[in-house]
C-alpha cells in the first residue's frame, strides 16, 4: 500500500505543483522549457509506474473491502467509462461541439474514470486511487477556473473532431473492456 500511495503523490504531486504557475514560471525560467518538460515528464511517468506497481502489489495482497458496492455501480461505471472515452478522444486541439461542451476534456475524463471505478469498487486501494484522482481533478478544475482558463471554445455544429471523438472513444472503450481482463486483472463483463 505504501508504494501505492507515494506513487498517487508523486504522480499527483508534479501535476499540481504545474497549477502554481508563478513557480513553474521561475522553475521554467532557471532550467528551460525543455529541461523542465524533461524532469516533469520523468517524475510524472516515475509516480504512474509506482501507482501501477503498488496497486498490483495490493491486488496481489488480497483487497482491504470496506463495503460492498451496489450492484448498479458496476452498471453505471460501464455507461460512465463510455463517456471517458469520449471525452478523452475529444481532448485533442481540434475544435468541436463535445470539446466545446466539456471545455477541459481531459479533466472530465478523470473525473468520469474516477467516479465510475468508485462506484465499482468498495476497497480500500480503490478508493486511495480512484478517490484522490477524483479529488485532483475537481481541485485542478477550480484551479483553472481561477486562472480565468475557460478551456475550449463553444462551437455551433458538430464537426469532423466529434466524428472522430465519437468513433475513437467508442473504439478505445470496447477494446478496454476485453483487454481489462489482461491489462488490470478484473474483468469487466461478467
Amino acid at each position: 500500500m505504501l508504494i501505492l500511495i507515494l506513487g498517487i503523490i508523486v504522480f499527483l504531486g508534479t501535476h499540481t505543483f504545474t497549477t502554481f504557475r508563478d513557480r513553474r514560471e521561475r522553475l521554467v525560467e532557471s532550467l528551460g522549457l525543455n529541461t523542465f518538460k524533461a524532469i516533469y515528464s520523468v517524475v510524472a511517468l516515475a509516480g504512474f509506474v509506482l501507482i501501477v506497481w503498488g496497486f498490483s502489489l495490493y491486488q496481489a495482497d488480497g483487497k482491504i473491502v470496506l463495503w460492498t458496492a451496489p450492484a448498479w455501480g458496476h452498471d453505471a461505471a460501464i455507461v460512465l467509462m463510455w463517456f471517458c472515452f469520449v471525452a478523452l478522444a475529444a481532448s485533442g486541439k481540434a475544435p468541436g461541439k463535445i470539446r466545446g461542451w466539456l471545455r477541459h476534456p481531459m479533466l472530465v475524463a478523470v473525473k468520469f474514470w474516477a467516479l465510475a471505478h468508485l462506484l465499482a469498487n468498495g476497497d480500500l486501494g480503490g478508493l486511495l486511487l480512484f478517490g484522490s484522482f477524483l479529488a485532483w481533478a475537481v481541485y485542478d478544475r477550480i484551479a483553472v477556473k481561477r486562472r480565468g482558463d475557460v478551456g475550449a471554445g463553444r462551437v455551433p455544429a458538430f464537426t469532423r473532431a466529434d466524428g472522430i471523438a465519437l468513433g475513437a472513444g467508442t473504439v478505445a472503450y470496447v477494446a478496454m473492456i476485453f483487454l481489462h481482463p489482461v491489462l488490470i486483472g478484473v474483468p469487466v463483463l461478467y
